[in-house]
This record gives C-alpha cells, structure tokens and sequence, in this order.
C-alpha cells in the first residue's frame, strides 16, 4: 500500500485504550473518534484513558455518517455492545458508505445463526457498496483458530469442549448488564434464563424474527463448525447465574454485589452436528472475587486426545490485539459480511499494517502494474474487480 491505512475509532470506552494506541504503533492514522458520551465528546481520544495527546476529538456519535461521507477512511473499529442488533445503525452507516468495519461485539463474530434478518441486511448493502463488515477479538484466535488448528492435527474427532472466563469488569457496563451481573436470582430467572426455556421451533422464530439473545459461544459453535465443514442438525443454549460467595465491589456497575446476588453468569452451548462431533462450549463472565482469573482450557476428545489450558490470559489486550491485526485481511476480503472463518487465519504482523496489503494503491485502483482503465470497478481503493489485469 502507498499510505497509511486511515482508522475511525467508534466507542472510546475500555477498549479503545489499546484499540487505538496498537493501531497507532503499527502505523494506521488515526483520523477520527466517536462516541453517546456527552463526558468524552470534545476530549482528545488519547487522554480518555491515557496521557498522551493523539489530536483527534471525539465527536458525537450521530456524526459518524457525515463524518464518513466527507472524508477518506479504510477501516472503522466498533467497540461497544455486544448484540449486533445494538451495532446494526453504525454497521449499516459505515456499510452505506463503503467504509469497512471490525467489530469486538460478541455475536458480530457469526451473527448469521442468530440475527440472520441483520446479517443479511448488511451484507446486502455492504456487497453493493465494496464494503467488508466482521467481527473479530479473542474469540477469533482463542475459541476459533486456535481450536481449527489443533483439529488439524487430530485423526478422529467424537467431541469438542470448550471452558473460558473472563472478568465482565474489563469490558464496561453493557457488556456486565448483559451477563446478569447484580441481578438477584429472581431477576436473572425472569430477564436471562427464563429467555431458554422454550422450545426448538420457538426459539427458531425469534432467530428468524432478531430477536433471539445468543450467548457468545452460540456464535464461536456455528464458527467452529463453519470452518471445520461440520452440519449442524440442533444447537441448545442454557444460562446459569453465577452466585457471589462474598460481597463484591463493581466499579463498573457502581455497586457493591450483595453476597447471594448474581455475580454473572455461565452460558453453556451445546452442538450436534450430522457428521457425528458434538461441540459443547461453556463461557463465564462475571465480577471475579479476589482469587479468580480469566482461563481458557480446550479439550478435544477423539484419536487422540488433545487439552490446551491457558491460564491468565490478558483477555481485554489480546481482543483488542486480535482485532487490529486482522485489518489487512478485512480490507483485501471479498465485499459484504465476511466473517473470519473464511479469512486467513489471524497472524502476528510484525510492520506496519499498510505493508500487508497488496491490493491498495492512492490512485483509486491498486498497488499493482496493471493497466484497470475503465473497466475497473475497484471501490475506495481496496478491490479489484474481475476485469482488472491484475487479477
């Protein structure tokens, strides 16, 4: 590529402290910030969290779409909720305008099993416009890739089980909310668990109808089974509450968690597949005690048996790293929702972004010498079409 790759940050919460300073470091510009806070707009992005000036205000969020349509940008990282219900306006706008987009919400990551009314919508218009929409993070690399890759290395599998925990503390208030964190056990029954207690057919409607509320592993099974050729024939989900053994102090919800209340909660996923390979995978997000720490631990049952465990695993960093080195591939992928079990996979970029990519060039066009004339219908600069000789 012939310039930096140019970035738009939408949501300067947690995670847009290393969202944007990795971004930076591997040479993307910083060009723009957004966010609903009234007590961020104005301020410069990099003194939210931080104490070094990156000269971008953050501006409302209601000013992305102009913003977009006035300036020339490659990529817009969304960090905020965690239903792609919540982020289906800001996809659209960035859809709508050509822009790329990669979001840390949760069900972005294979929306397509559980929202497919909004999939479909915006990968329609993403398709017409040269856009390329996904959803990447840790789940990306920890509950995907690196799962495929030990699969690679398996002869027969019978049974995939997955185990992850993670303190909802670092990721902000909507994302805590949602886990059920403060909630009594009533509360949790009436909001979250009584939301499973249908049926098959029932709950096959509000996924039709978006209105269905996936935990974050209904999405990484459809992934996983996505990318290893599997079939789903029945997919279950069960919310658990997990119940403080102590009082717990949340800075995130400003409160303290009362002993006996719902400190989060555990959502089991349960897969059965037509080639026989049952994945059931388990996440658990809630306000850790003194003594809790974020795990990972795999198992893949079958010829032979192989666990992975990784304990302590700096969750928030490695999301927030997962997400910006999967830029390069977002931006030479095929326009629409293209989620990334069809990309590469997610390696360590050891340069500038702007070096791994191949088909960017400041003409319009490509990096390549070819003759596009005009027939080429590259769109923002990071496509070719079939007529182009470079394909």
């Amino acid at each position: 590529m012939k310039r930096k790759i140019t970035m738009v940050q939408y949501g300067c919460g947690k995670m847009s402290k290393y969202t944007m300073r990795y971004a930076l470091e591997k040479g993307v510009k910083l060009i723009g910030a957004f966010d609903i806070d009234e007590n961020k707009i104005g301020k410069d992005a990099g003194l939210i969290h931080g104490d070094k000036k990156y000269n971008v205000k953050v501006q409302n969020a209601s000013e992305l779409d102009a913003f977009l349509q006035n300036n020339e940008v490659d990529v817009v990282i969304v960090t905020t909720t965690s239903l792609i219900s919540e982020l289906e306006d800001v996809l659209i706008t960035c859809a709508k305008n050509g822009v790329c987009a990669i979001t840390t919400c949760e069900e972005a990551f294979y929306p397509q099993n559980s929202n497919p009314k909004v999939f479909k919508k915006i990968d329609k218009l993403a398709q017409e416009t040269g856009a390329t929409i996904c959803g990447s993070g840790y789940q990306d690399v920890f509950w995907g890739n690196l799962i495929s890759v030990l699969a690679g290395a398996t002869h027969k599998i019978t049974k995939i089980i997955g185990k992850s925990s993670y303190n909802v503390e670092d990721y902000g208030i909507a994302l805590a909310k949602v886990h059920g964190a403060g909630l009594t056990k009533k509360k949790f029954q009436e909001e979250i668990a009584s939301l499973d207690d249908i049926s098959v057919e029932e709950r096959k409607k509000l996924i039709n109808k978006g209105e269905f509320a996936p935990s974050y592993m209904w999405n990484v099974n459809g992934w996983l089974c996505s990318k290893l050729g599997l079939h789903v024939t029945k997919q279950t989900q069960e919310c658990v509450p997990q119940i403080a053994k102590n009082d717990l102090n949340s800075e995130t919800l400003g409160m303290v968690i009362p002993k006996g209340r719902c400190a989060g909660m555990s959502a089991v996923v349960t897969t059965e597949t037509k080639e026989g390979i049952t994945i059931q995978s388990e996440c658990i997000g809630k306000v850790y005690d003194k003594d809790e720490f974020d795990c990972n631990d795999w198992t893949i049952q079958g010829e032979p048996n192989t666990q992975v465990i990784i304990n302590r695993p700096c969750t928030v960093e490695l999301t927030c790293a997962s997400v910006i080195n999967r830029i390069p591939e977002v931006l030479c992928a095929p326009a629409g929702y293209f989620t990334t079990e069809l990309m590469p996979e997610n390696n360590y970029k050891a340069t500038a972004l702007d070096k791994y990519i191949e088909f960017v060039g400041d003409c319009g066009c490509c990096g390549h010498d070819c003759d596009c004339g005009d027939d080429c219908n590259c769109h923002d600069g990071h496509r070719c079409s079939e007529d182009c000789d470079c394909n």
